[in-house]
């Protein structure tokens, strides 16, 4: 079987036949058939970096509100311990009003025992003497 070389076009105009294989529509197939698949990978890489800025931009809002939140928590943190000192101060004050009722308590049971004790000393001098 004589190929023609790939310089030499056919010679002869009719179809080749069944024995002969035609590498230039061969050769051609594959070249449209890489052109598609690098067309599609193209566009699925083109997909692909549009997702990952889609995803990046999103990526820098959720960080921006994180931040805008982080600080919101911070401030009431500091609320949260200024009332915490406040609370701890009105809790001293308090125990220390507590006490100063149990004395001050205290004091007038002995002031009325001491009263009861001097008004029956009075009372024994007067009646009994």
């Amino acid at each position: 079987m004589i190929r023609p070389s790939p310089e030499e076009p056919f010679v002869n105009s009719q179809q080749p036949k069944m024995g002969d294989f035609n590498w230039d529509d061969h050769n051609r197939q594959q070249v449209l058939q890489g052109r598609q698949i690098l067309e599609r990978t193209s566009a699925s890489l083109a997909r692909s970096n549009q997702i990952a800025i889609e995803t990046e931009q999103t990526g820098h809002e959720v960080i921006s509100e994180l931040e805008v939140q982080r600080e919101s928590l911070l401030r009431s943190q500091r609320r949260l311990e200024n009332a915490n000192d406040g609370l701890s101060k009105s809790s001293s004050i308090m125990r220390a009003m507590h006490r100063n009722v149990l004395y001050n308590k205290m004091i007038l049971i002995m002031i009325i025992v001491m009263e009861v004790i001097i008004l029956i000393g009075m009372i024994y001098l007067k009646f009994l003497r």
